[in-house]
């Protein structure tokens, strides 16, 4: 619980320093150039994987549909954090308004729900196309897909409305500093001089369910899919079969963990330093992950390129 001794002129502060990553001077440009290139790659990356997508006939089916969504939402996840991030490495330190702080927060935590939803919904089409071929077509139709799509976009977008509601009616004054390169929950919680008690239960339990219930749904759709692949007689067709999961399987263990490690778990004040590590991990590192990941492990998308490249003159 946030310090309950606010002065009675205590209000909403007009803004906030982020403290950014606490790096060795003589270190700032290298990282500085460090973190640009992985902000970089993750635009053309994902950028390349949306284009591909749109441009390829042979790209259609429901499974590259949501890998260009997820691309595209990876684009605004990254962006959400990675100026203010690179902003704080170059002048160590970085202000940034009340009214911006709470938009980030809600943005970045917009995509990150989105990414939840995304990651269960690609589970799910994967869950289909293994253990229900014949009726794929049918089941994951181009209605199916765009309202699945659409529930994902449009659940990350509201659900955190109640928090940041809830946090405009928090009061903050005397220190202002942000122990972190981005107004994320737990610094702006730290920040308060209000209750937060309320705040802290409510966001625990909601992370806890957001997060939470879809990892349980795709560990579920795996625990299907597993039981479905071995009974497939072929070595090639199981090959095949798992080859279609694995850069998915990926991307979840990189994004999940790190999520539920900062919010599905109770805080102490000794997991600050570790939880901005981690918040660093999901936040710029995973983003990039996913174009390499589906480049190295899908074909489908290496021929895309490969014919794109050679009608290039």
């Amino acid at each position: 619980m946030a310090a309950t001794g606010c002065s009675k002129n205590a209000t909403h502060v007009e803004e906030f320093l982020l403290a950014g990553l606490h790096i060795l001077p003589e270190l700032k440009q290298f990282f500085f150039v460090i973190f640009l290139m992985i902000y970089v790659l993750t635009l053309a990356g994902n950028s390349l994987i949306v284009v591909t997508v749109s441009a390829s006939d042979h790209l259609r089916s429901p499974m590259f549909f949501f890998l260009s969504n997820f691309s595209f939402l990876e684009i605004w996840y990254s962006t959400s954090t990675a100026p203010s991030m690179l902003s704080c490495i170059l002048a160590d330190g970085s202000s940034i308004s009340f009214a911006g702080c709470l938009m980030q927060f809600y943005f970045f935590t917009c995509f990150a729900i989105i990414e939840c939803f995304l990651l269960t919904v690609m589970a799910y089409d994967r869950y289909t196309a293994i253990c229900f071929p014949l009726h794929y077509t049918t089941l994951m139709d181009r209605r199916q897909c765009l309202k699945l799509m659409s529930s994902a976009w449009t659940g990350g977008f509201t659900l955190p409305l109640v928090t940041l509601i809830l946090l405009c009616r928090l009061k903050f004054s005397g220190e202002k500093a942000i122990n972190h390169f981005f107004c994320e929950f737990a610094p702006l919680i730290k920040a308060a001089c209000s209750d937060t008690s309320f705040i802290e239960v409510y966001v625990f339990f909601f992370s806890f369910v957001i997060l939470i219930v879809p990892f349980i749904l795709i560990i579920m759709s795996y625990a299907y899919i597993m039981s479905a692949i071995l009974k497939i007689p072929s070595a090639n067709g199981r090959h095949k079969a798992f080859s279609t999961c694995s850069s998915h399987l990926a991307v979840v263990s990189t994004y999940f963990g790190p999520l539920i490690a900062i919010y599905a778990t109770p805080r102490t004040d000794g997991s600050r330093n570790l939880s901005n590590v981690l918040s660093l991990l999901y936040s710029a590192i995973t983003p990039l992950l996913n174009p390499v990941i589906y480049t190295l492990r899908n074909k489908e998308i290496r021929e895309a390129w490969r014919k794109t490249f050679q009608k290039t003159p």
